[in-house]
């Protein structure tokens, strides 16, 4: 029979899928004889099966009866005891941090009676009201949907009446007054009085949390952050502790590192006589950690000797949430703690200097996402004017954009935004995702804003107390800004500014580009270090998409070990659109060879600067691929105007002869229709010419003294026997250009038919390059630019998609393509070399997945490169990185 509920003494942290994060969690620390509160988990696959069917698991209930008689004998406590109450905790807990984006109910078990016992029993009746009316509060929020502004209209209504600032200042009739009015607002949405049966409030508290996992923020926020959608909540039920007993107990979150910037230190927030939702929260403005030496020297030493203990068991960053009761500290999460990008290069460089982990656990601590956001730009504050206010430096980065006070707007924008919040909460999370950056007036590096938006890798500034939020406007500095201004605001610093403030390029990438130096900069040591380990251990090339020789020489810079596409119809715009022209309306073979010979020099000269720009590595050209009328005016275009010069009695002349030509090339559906290796069979000479400045243009540089190693790509081959006649046609010409190097043909892989017939082309090709965004199109049978912004927001919130299968590789339909291309093209021949070069190239998941496939290179654009590059080495890696999801 399935255990459905294990007590905190009977896991580990290596329990994740059972008992998620947050419940292995505790019992690891129960193991480790830290104060964790007496308590248990219901697990994962409880809720799964709630999920699935509706309904709790068989005996679930009594497994829960079981193990709270457990909790009672060890508290000496009975639950629902009106004298002396044992009270619990009830909170979510899935494998990955999801956080604020499920239920917490804290406070289970009182009621009208038993209040009145916890007030006796603590000597503290204001303790005891103020309980209950949270319970009140998050029970109806939670579990029947009870606005929170209800609630927190009655609150500050309270706090009016009484004429205080804040909630600790309200005094316990008050409080009392204040229960009464939440039952009324209970009552008014549900339709019942709130529950006075302490088992009753527990089981529906577990109904709450299992169904917070199907909430809308909760699965927009695991569909950002790549989280499976199957895999369930663990519910914990926790004897409860208080923080809000007076000024000898408080709340807090502690940091073993410093998450924004990676510096060892003393890091978190704390909040006297509160609980730890006031914190998350950023309700009330917290203190520096530092501070609780004074506060309570004590539990302060207690806490520092648990931290070391942590991160030493862990073996990295830690982020731990505790509770002091009277004095007493008690340890109620901890997990690996989220930090930004740059904290988490510098953390894995440290603990391998420390001899905490080694290089290769290092390269899983960091992820190519991470080093994107790296490369990002930020402010040049030599421009900025004076800033408006400075608030917490929560999550870095520049950001700029127009003010937005909600998150409705904020997801609803075209531009650039800004989401300016007094505190954010979950329901906050679309407009977190779409904004540019979040500015709050209220919280710390550990509220809700902070910690999501660091998850995110979005800009964000917290706790700037000097703004004052009204509506649609803020004040600040005497200044009034309306929704629609535009402000700056720095992650780094927490400096908000007026206006657009300008950005100057990321350290990072200025290293990458080497303009500055690595020594003496602990961030850009880090990447130094952990990228040159990637490149050791890396078995994937990396190559680049490159169309220019500036854009090769960038690539190269970045570390690209070869260009893995040369598009050459990019080198047919601009002023040469004329000359295609002239090959499109040729009406004799005279008039295209003409035409053909006129664009020769100038192919010739773009191949011989990429060459120069690449010597000694590999160029792989792909022949043009594009159908021509795209190098031609729209349809729609030249009719207007011919007909507008026909209405005036002209004569439209060239316009008349290109529109007879749009006409006569139109196609229903162009992705499908005469492009790649049609296009090369059906115009004579075009595959000849462009072969032509291939093999001229290496013999040039040859004979400079260079070293040109090119290759010749035919696109889009879905039979061997279009490869095998282009091939003839271009060992023709490539026998003819004297001191031209060795030059190998292969195809791209963008047609089914070509992954499964690869056996056969292998037979012709010397390698293969999957253009995964045309197999992607060609598999699923869409146009990318018709579907993406027609139905696949419906696909993503369907979950038919976890991501776009655009933005990484669809591993069972795709990539299933890709592996048989593989097996039957090395089956016939074991030397193929094989390689991608769509946008997939560049993607973190997706290179890991090409890792898998056994294919030798990636390619991706320039900028990608040192992604690629990360991402390569990881893969290689065997071992099991700590995951701060």
């Amino acid at each position: 029979m399935t255990t459905f509920v294990h007590d905190f003494t009977d896991g580990n942290k290596d329990l994740k899928d059972l008992l998620g994060g947050k419940g292995a969690n505790l019992a690891e620390m129960t193991l480790m004889g830290l104060p964790v509160p007496p308590g248990f988990t219901v697990t994962t696959e409880a809720c799964r099966v709630y999920l699935r069917t509706g309904a709790m698991p068989e005996g679930l209930f009594t497994e829960v009866e079981q193990h709270l008689r457990q909790m009672q004998h060890r508290m000496g406590k009975t639950f629902g005891d009106a004298r002396d109450p044992l009270l619990l905790s009830v909170r979510s807990g899935a494998k990955f941090s999801m956080p604020g984006m499920m239920e917490t109910i804290l406070d289970i078990g009182l009621n009208d009676a038993s209040v009145v016992g916890l007030g006796r029993q603590s000597a503290d009746e204001r303790f005891a009201w103020d309980s209950y009316r949270r319970l009140i509060q998050m029970f109806g929020r939670t579990v029947f949907d009870v606005p929170g502004d209800a609630f927190e209209e009655e609150l500050a209504a309270a706090r009016s009446i009484a004429g205080v600032a804040t909630d600790p200042e309200l005094d316990t009739a008050h409080l009392r007054n204040l229960v009464d009015a939440y039952k009324k607002v209970f009552r008014e949405h549900v339709g019942r009085d709130f529950p006075q049966a302490p088992h009753e409030q527990l089981f529906l508290a577990i109904g709450a949390v299992f169904r917070s996992w199907n909430a809308e923020r909760a699965v927009l926020y695991r569909r950002q952050e790549r989280i499976p959608q199957d895999l369930g909540t663990a519910v914990n039920v926790m004897t409860m502790v208080f923080g809000n007993r007076g000024e000898n107990s408080g709340t807090g979150v502690a940091f073993t590192r410093d998450p924004a910037t990676g510096r060892r230190g003393v890091y978190g927030d704390y909040l006297r006589n509160a609980q730890g939702e006031d914190v998350v929260a950023g309700i009330r403005n917290t203190v520096p950690l530092a501070e609780l030496a004074t506060i309570d020297p004590t539990s302060y030493r207690q806490l520092l000797s648990i931290m070391q203990r942590l991160e030493q068991r862990y073996r990295d960053l830690c982020d731990i949430e505790f509770t002091i009761e009277n004095g007493r500290l008690w340890m109620l999460q901890t997990r690996v703690g989220k930090r930004t990008p740059a904290a988490a290069f510098i953390i894995a460089a440290q603990l391998v200097d420390e001899g905490t982990i080694t290089l290769d656990e290092a390269l899983q601590r960091v992820t190519g996402e991470q080093l994107a956001q790296l490369m990002f730009p930020s402010f040049d504050t030599t421009a900025a004017p004076p800033p408006l206010t400075t608030g917490v430096p929560a999550s870095p980065g520049a950001a700029v954009g127009a003010i937005v006070f909600d998150s409705a707007a904020a997801a609803a924008a075209t531009e650039p935004v800004i989401l300016v919040r007094r505190e954010t909460n979950p329901d906050d999370l679309p407009g977190m995702i779409a904004a540019a950056g979040v500015l709050t007036a209220r919280g710390g590096k550990t509220s809700h804003a902070a910690v999501v938006a660091r998850g995110m890798g979005r800009t964000c500034v917290c706790g700037a107390e000097e703004l004052r939020i009204d509506g649609d406007s803020v004040t600040v500095a005497g200044r009034t800004l309306h929704a629609g201004d535009v402000i700056s605001i720095d992650g780094t610093t927490g400096r908000v500014y007026p206006g657009s403030v300008a950005v100057r390029p990321s350290a990072v990438v200025r290293y990458f580009e080497g303009e500055l130096r690595a020594h003496g900069d602990p961030l850009l040591s880090a990447v130094e270090r952990l990228m040159a380990h990637a490149d050791h251990r890396a078995r994937l090339d990396v190559h680049a998409n490159a169309d220019t020789a500036a854009d090769a020489a960038r690539a190269r810079r970045f570390g690209a070990t070869g260009v893995g596409l040369c598009r050459t119809e990019h080198m047919f715009l601009g002023d040469r659109r004329q000359l295609v022209e002239r090959l499109i309306l040729a009406e004799d073979d005279a008039a295209r060879a003409d035409a053909l010979q006129a664009l020769l020099p100038l192919q010739r000269a773009d191949f011989e600067e990429l060459f120069a720009a690449m010597d000694g590595l590999p160029v792989t050209v792909r022949l043009i691929d594009p159908p021509l009328h795209e190098f031609l005016p729209p349809l729609e275009e030249l009719a207007a105007r011919v007909a507008h010069t026909q209405a005036l009695g002209g004569d439209p002349g060239h316009d008349g002869a290109l529109l007879t030509a749009v006409r006569r090339m139109h196609e229903q559906n162009p992705m499908l229709g005469l492009r790649g290796v049609r296009l090369g069979l059906v115009v004579p000479g075009l595959f000849a010419m462009q072969v032509r400045a291939i093999a001229q243009a290496a013999a040039a540089r040859v004979a400079a003294g260079g070293d040109p190693r090119p290759e010749i790509m035919v696109p889009l081959v879905g039979a061997v026997q279009e490869l095998e006649t282009v091939r003839a046609e271009a060992e023709s010409v490539l026998a003819s250009v004297p001191g031209a190097p060795q030059i190998r043909l292969g195809t791209m892989i963008e047609v089914p038919r070509a992954a499964l017939t690869a056996g056969q082309i292998a037979d012709v090709a010397e390698f293969f390059s999957f253009g995964t965004n045309d197999l992607t199109q060609m598999t699923w049978g869409f146009s990318r630019d018709d579907v993406e912004g027609a139905f696949f927001g419906r696909y993503l919130e369907l979950g038919i998609f976890a991501v776009s299968p655009f933005e990484s590789i669809d591993r069972d339909g795709v990539g299933e393509l890709v592996r048989t291309a593989v097996e039957r093209g090395r089956a016939v021949r074991p030397d193929l070399t094989v390689g991608v070069c769509g946008e997939h190239g560049g993607d973190p998941t997706s290179v890991r997945f090409f890792h898998d496939a056994n294919l030798d290179h990636v390619s991706c654009s320039p900028f990608r490169v040192p992604i690629a590059r990360l991402e390569a080495g990881r893969a290689a890696c065997t071992v099991t990185g700590s995951d701060s999801r």
